[in-house]
């Protein structure tokens, strides 16, 4: 690309070319013919060539100038090109678009009502726990992250999409499976299936039983939810997670925990130095029709946006 100053000096020896003057390249520049001329010579004293042979009126190209010619037209159409490419882009046509979540749950219909929107863009899902995918948010690896922290950040905009209580998964064929309701300290007799640390659903679980001073018969720590839940099926023991996370028809019983089963929130992050993309303005507008497809009411601070039943 051409460095700022000297692109109206290329042009107007380019325009005097295509248009066969300088009266005409300055008509068509609207500049005047002087600065058309002046110009011309600042760029031939500025690499110490000469572009044109001069005769009163009239100007020929040198062997340099007609040289420069082609170069400059490639120039013109690669600039064309990234203009065409920036347009598609800028009206969602194209592009990534790369997310980062704790699980699928809570986020997967506004990615499916999105890539309805903009078939084109190329999604990426990056799955991880809540430190993990934040971390990809700041370090520009994804362009939102959905995780159950809430962290207070000047440079992240943050947007609650979800809230659900955590319940007590266990196989079922377990004692429990069938209760309608269980106190956290029934977890005192069981073995507690725990995900791996920087997990907010650890963080959870681990603080409510704090507060009800439980202590587990024992803990095994197991690295994903899916693995997890594997574990409750063969019987390695029970674990507690929030209630849209347990997955539906996958031979798993949920109980209630009773009184106040502990709350977490799912939030939506980005960062505000990007709101204006036009990928995460448009995700962010897809939400928005979601909320409003729900009848949600935005939260002061939160805005709360349900994107699962």
């Amino acid at each position: 690309m051409l460095a700022p100053q000297l692109a109206p000096l290329v042009a107007a020896f380019y325009e005097t070319v295509r248009q066969g003057s300088i009266v005409a390249a300055a008509r068509h520049l609207s500049v005047s013919q002087p600065t058309i001329t002046a110009r011309i010579q600042q760029l031939e004293k500025h690499y110490g060539v000469e572009l044109f042979h001069r005769r009163g009126n009239r100007v020929e190209l040198t062997q340099a100038g007609a040289a420069l010619m082609p170069l400059i037209e490639r120039l013109i159409e690669s600039e064309r090109e990234i203009d065409r490419a920036l347009r598609h882009e800028r009206d969602g046509h194209a592009g990534s678009f790369r997310l980062g979540t704790t699980g699928p749950y809570y986020i997967l219909p506004a990615v499916a009502a999105f890539r309805r929107r903009y078939p084109n863009v190329r999604i990426g899902v990056e799955v991880g726990n809540s430190n993990q995918v934040l971390e990809a948010l700041v370090e520009y690896r994804v362009d939102v992250a959905v995780s159950s922290n809430r962290v207070d950040d000047a440079a992240l905009a943050r947007h609650r999409i979800a809230g659900d209580l955590l319940v007590l998964v266990v196989d079922p064929a377990h004692a429990l499976a069938h209760r309608r309701g269980a106190d956290l300290g029934v977890l005192a007799r069981e073995t507690l299936l725990l995900r791996e640390p920087g997990s907010r659903t650890r963080e959870a679980t681990e603080t409510a039983l704090r507060r009800r001073g439980v202590t587990p018969a024992a803990v095994i720590e197991i690295g994903s939810r899916e693995a997890i839940c594997e574990a409750i099926r063969q019987g390695l023991g029970c674990s507690l997670m929030p209630a849209g996370e347990v997955p539906r028809g996958a031979s798993l019983a949920s109980v209630p925990i009773e009184p106040d089963g502990p709350v977490m929130h799912e939030y939506l992050y980005h960062l505000k130095s990007r709101a204006n993309g036009h990928l995460i303005a448009a995700f962010m507008s897809t939400l928005d029709t979601l909320r409003a497809a729900h009848g949600a009411a935005a939260d002061p601070v939160d805005p709360v946006v349900p994107v699962h039943s």
